[in-house]
């Protein structure tokens, strides 16, 4: 029998951890909130407090909103918008416990809606399936897309001619680009893979592999950082020398989330973002991501050349040195240079 003491003995000791174990995680804590649903906005005042059905001796709570400290009550003011985690940790006894729920975060305010006016009109390649579109150094980029038509190119815009080319390997199904630091970024769709080129000589010198969002849409930049999209309503925001997500914005109205998110452009502090099959264009806040104006693109599309392979607006340029937008679309013949204003 004395064998099996020693058995006996961490049988027990198990037994024990385990209804301690139990005990703890059948402690019924809940998060309550003030708001409707657990949504709320912006300029809003968000109250918590703990359900504790179980009248179990609470000796301290403390909240923090995806990492960062809150009180109780607090003024929804600087915070990001979308979906976030609410945590709250909970001392009892010799015990802590943490919970979590999910709050949403809207815009207070309406998007403003902005009108155009088309200062010209030049040629464009009609057989571009236009994805990405950007002036650099007073000229324009082009990324195009389709499997096995896929390309990269600089053109003039006044006269459509296309000065330089490159060909994606067929595998590849071309998306956004932008241009930083004598760098081109050119993302592809569903193959998880970004390129990076020399401005000058178009030679590719490296490419990466996306992190969290698992397409590539649009992207653009700031003078430091990339901003990504991947169709949904995140907004990823990438370092440029090591091509990491570090973090991202999720883009709502003052009703809810905004998707589709393609081809962007950085203008003025603001994101301007192409809405895939919308022929109209979200401006986002890249603080908080709050879309504060929307244009709508949509007669542009009656103004180029019907065919049998014309598809949606996408593409939208700012050229700093006329102070002016363009913008053109999927094998669209004509690239627009516009003008908003708001209405």
């Amino acid at each position: 029998m004395s064998a099996f003491k020693p058995f006996i003995l961490i049988t027990l000791s198990l037994l024990l951890i385990n209804c301690g174990n139990s005990e703890s995680n059948t402690i019924n804590f809940s998060i309550r909130t003030n708001v409707k649903d657990n949504v709320v906005k912006l300029g809003e005042t968000l109250k918590l407090s703990i359900d504790n059905p179980d009248n179990i001796d609470i000796t301290k709570i403390s909240y923090n909103l995806n990492g960062t400290s809150i009180s109780e009550t607090t003024d929804i003011k600087n915070q990001r918008l979308g979906l976030q985690t609410l945590t709250a940790t909970i001392n009892y006894g010799d015990s802590k416990k943490d919970i979590s729920t999910k709050i949403t975060i809207l815009n207070n305010e309406r998007p403003k809606i902005y009108n155009y006016k088309i200062v010209n009109q030049y040629p464009h390649d009609i057989t571009s399936y236009t994805q990405g579109l950007e002036f650099y150094n007073g000229e324009l980029y082009e990324s195009t897309g389709q499997y096995g038509e896929s390309k990269l190119r600089k053109v003039d815009y006044t006269t459509g001619s296309v000065l330089t080319n490159i060909s994606l390997a067929n595998q590849y199904f071309g998306e956004g680009l932008t241009i930083l630091d004598e760098n081109i970024y050119q993302l592809t769709w569903r193959e998880n893979t970004g390129f990076v080129y020399d401005v000058e000589s178009f030679e590719k010198t490296s490419s990466f592999k996306y992190g969290q969002s698992k397409e590539g849409w649009g992207i653009c930049n700031d003078g430091t950082t990339l901003y990504k999209s991947d169709g949904t309503e995140n907004i990823w925001l990438l370092n440029p020398e090591t091509l990491t997500e570090d973090s991202k914005i999720q883009v709502y109205t003052n009703k809810g989330k905004i998707v589709g998110l393609n081809e962007m452009e950085w203008i003025n502090n603001r994101i301007y973002a192409n809405r895939y099959q919308k022929n109209g264009v979200a401006i986002i806040n890249p603080n908080n991501g709050a879309v504060e104006g929307v244009i709508d693109f949509s007669p542009l599309r009656k103004l180029v050349t019907q065919h049998q392979g014309l598809d949606v607006l996408n593409g939208i340029a700012y050229n700093p040195e006329s102070k002016t937008i363009f913008v053109t679309g999927k094998r669209w013949d004509k690239l627009f240079e516009v003008e908003i204003f708001e209405k």
